[in-house]
């Protein structure tokens, strides 16, 4: 396939799996993410079993100018493909959680991501080609008490996103939001939230693999697995105090609403 993807977060989970994703289709690699050294294991792991190239920008994405950073160091790089997969959560009631950890979800989660996707849109609208893959969740699809913000800033994306993608309609460009549900990886670790055992998780390869597929196609949205999609149907027709009191459970063993 050739040609350059940017992808965020690409040192672990998601982001990771989709390097890889990327890499066994001959596509060349811009990795993003905070830890330099698990950036430079992964472009020489790709690189040695795929043959591309890789360029590694280490970078904290919670910092105001971010986006502008990156956007500056890849200049030249014909970026055709922008993967805004970096994120985090948070778990505890609003009130009693730090609110730098609370904003600094905002700028990682939303901010970076809006930055970023306007700054490589406007070359992939000159060249009239490109695709941008934005990782949102199904916790967009309902809100979550004592994670409101992520699942607020996933609606977000969700949303962003399949707005976006209409209005590019003709321009050559798609957007497609990846909605995973449940996923192994270190996301529930660095959320201070045990896994929860009663709801299906998947591995991390599929949902990249899934997510990949469905940007190629156009998709505007993919939601990987069937319980997920179903999952997903009824969040968005069951009315708020009953998803609420079904998020608060699986988060806490609490059905309060």
């Amino acid at each position: 396939m050739n040609g350059w993807a940017l992808i965020t977060g690409a040192s672990a989970g998601i982001g990771y799996e989709l390097a890889k994703v990327f890499a066994s289709e001959g596509v060349n690699l811009v990795l993003v993410a905070r830890n330099q050294s698990r950036l430079e294991a992964l472009a020489r792991e790709l690189e040695s079993g795929s043959g591309i190239q890789t360029t590694v920008v280490a970078e904290d994405l919670s910092k105001p100018d971010a986006a502008e950073t990156i956007f500056a160091r890849v200049k030249g790089t014909p970026v055709s493909i922008l993967v805004n997969n970096a994120g985090f959560g948070n778990y505890g009631e609003f009130a009693a959680t730090d609110l730098h950890v609370s904003t600094g979800m905002v700028q990682v989660n939303m901010t970076v991501l809006v930055r970023l996707t306007y700054l490589f849109l406007q070359p992939m609208l000159t060249a009239r080609g490109g695709r941008i893959l934005n990782v949102a969740s199904t916790a967009a699809f309902q809100p979550g008490p004592t994670m409101n913000i992520y699942y607020a800033s996933k609606a977000f994306v969700y949303s962003f996103s399949y707005a976006l993608a209409v209005e590019l309609e003709g321009s050559g460009v798609t957007v497609t939001a990846l909605c995973p549900g449940m996923t192994r990886t270190e996301f529930f670790e660095r959320a201070h939230i045990r896994e929860n055992g009663g709801w299906p998780m998947m591995e991390a390869r599929k949902v990249a693999e899934l997510g990949y597929r469905g940007m190629m196609q156009g998709k505007r949205v993919v939601i990987p697995g069937v319980v997920n999609k179903v999952a997903s149907f009824f969040a968005k027709r069951v009315p708020p105090r009953l998803t609420t009191a079904i998020v608060r459970r699986l988060h806490t063993g609490d059905g309060r609403s």
